[in-house]
């Protein structure tokens, strides 16, 4: 009886310890004060558990301010088993703080002023493909125009290749464009895996990247970087200056001399520069066109504009020209945050971080941290009547007025894109010799509402049909 009496009240103490220990896990989010889910009796909240930052201070904080505790994003990359997924996006570490240093030279305006005539020259030849579809049938789907136009401005800037897709629906470069986003290597099960356990996934050698993908751009990097090395050929590009890296030391911003770029990170660089400059530009500019449908008085203001800024440089668009589209670049600006591409930014904590001035606000070491910049972009009380497209929200006096972390289409801080220069100017040409040689209205087949695919990485859409009339 006195054993069994014992036991049962070891049983009772040790069920007390687990409840109480269950209990405290359950209520670690309540006892602080913290919004969040409600936690899953077994799982608690590892179903989420990264901390969804709505606070635009602390979101500077994390962005900015303690950058050096949030540098990394915590994704997945394989720089050995797959030198593709090794670039500026995905790394993290020491890694990523080298390349950007080496990389941060190739998108300075210097550079993009040497670019402009070769995007020029491709947006004028997506002016004449243009027209000819235009008299074949009066509605067109916009968005996948706007993807030829893009594949091909990155094709000629990024690999020095004229890809023909505004001509060719089928062309190479534009198929494997579109694959990239869509094809993958692994099911669910082990693509989740290597999400939720990137550092695991690379120590047990697996690779993400599909090999026709891999095959694909290794072989157009390598062939480029063979011929031009050989016969000394120069195109002012991106892949110009990616080679011009390879060959010399690179000095980084603190006096260092490092080696240049490997074979393998002009391979990753060069296929992170497609798949970033494509998507997120052709999106964008077929979003703006979307809006500007839906409200000809802006599309005029823009058209009216543009007239005016050539009549000012002898009908001529010139890098200094662009700078002058101010009323366009609110157009882009409103588009990016009424349709924001790129919907939330991924941190992670290095060490335990206090939230300033909120001591029982802690984000633990490895922690994610997820800034959902839609969220923020949509929040009535930072852009009153939110779901209106109003470009006057970006004027210079609406814009002071605002915290600078109301707009965050392309992050912020060290970490922000490296090429939002590059995607400002193939945006912003595109859509002003749009602009300028036609009118676009919206049709029957023009939805009042975009349905965005809830599987794709950035916000994307199957199709936007407008009326295209020569102006």
């Amino acid at each position: 009886m006195g054993v069994t009496y014992i036991l049962l009240q070891v049983a009772v103490a040790l069920l007390a310890i687990v409840t109480y220990y269950v209990y405290r896990r359950l209520s670690y989010f309540k006892s602080r004060g913290i919004p969040h889910d409600t936690p899953h009796l077994i799982l608690g909240n590892m179903q989420g558990p990264s901390a969804f930052i709505l606070d635009l201070d602390l979101a500077k904080h994390i962005l900015i301010k303690d950058f050096s505790n949030f540098s990394d994003k915590g994704l997945f990359y394989n720089e050995k088993d797959d030198p593709i997924s090794a670039h500026l996006f995905n790394l993290d570490g020491p890694q990523w703080k080298v390349l950007r240093n080496k990389l941060t030279s190739t998108f300075t305006a210097g550079k993009m002023k040497f670019m402009y005539p070769t995007v020029v020259s491709v947006a004028e030849e997506f002016i004449a493909v243009m027209h000819e579809k235009m008299k074949q049938n009066s509605v067109l789907e916009i968005r996948e125009l706007m993807a030829r136009f893009t594949v091909d401005v990155i094709g000629t800037c990024a690999f020095g290749i004229k890809c023909n897709s505004l001509r060719d629906e089928n062309a190479e470069f534009l198929r494997f464009g579109k694959r990239t986003f869509v094809d993958k290597r692994h099911g669910s099960f082990l693509t989740g895996f290597m999400t939720s356990y990137p550092k695991l996934a690379r120590r047990l050698r697996l690779v993400r990247t599909p090999t026709h993908i891999r095959n694909f751009y290794e072989r157009i990097v390598h062939e480029t970087v063979a011929m031009r090395e050989k016969e000394n050929i120069k195109r002012n590009d991106f892949m110009d200056l990616l080679i011009d890296m390879k060959n010399q030391k690179v000095k980084l911003e603190n006096g260092d001399l490092v080696d240049g770029l490997t074979i393998d990170e002009i391979l990753a660089q060069a296929f992170v520069f497609l798949i970033a400059g494509f998507e997120t530009s052709s999106s964008t500019m077929g979003y703006a066109l979307y809006e500007l449908a839906k409200q000809p008085h802006i599309q005029d203001k823009v058209r009216a504009e543009v007239e005016e800024v050539l009549e000012q440089h002898e009908q001529k668009f010139t890098y200094e020209s662009t700078k002058d589209l101010k009323y366009l670049e609110q157009v882009i600006f409103e588009t990016l945050r009424l349709h924001t591409i790129v919907p939330h930014l991924d941190r992670m904590a290095h060490k335990r971080y206090v939230v300033p001035g909120h001591p029982n606000f802690v984000i633990e070491a490895g922690q994610s941290v997820i800034i959902p910049a839609s969220a923020i972009h949509v929040d009535p009380n930072i852009y009153p009547d939110p779901y209106k497209f109003r470009p006057e929200r970006f004027s210079p006096e609406e814009s002071a007025k605002r915290n600078s972390l109301a707009w965050l289409p392309f992050g912020d801080g060290p970490r922000n894109c490296i090429g939002l220069r590059f995607g400002k100017m193939q945006t912003t040409i595109g859509l002003a010799l749009l602009i300028k040689n036609f009118k676009f209205s919206t049709c029957p087949k023009t939805p009042d509402t975009l349905s965005y695919s809830p599987k794709s990485f950035v916000l994307a859409v199957d199709g936007i049909h407008l009326k295209v009339e020569a102006v």
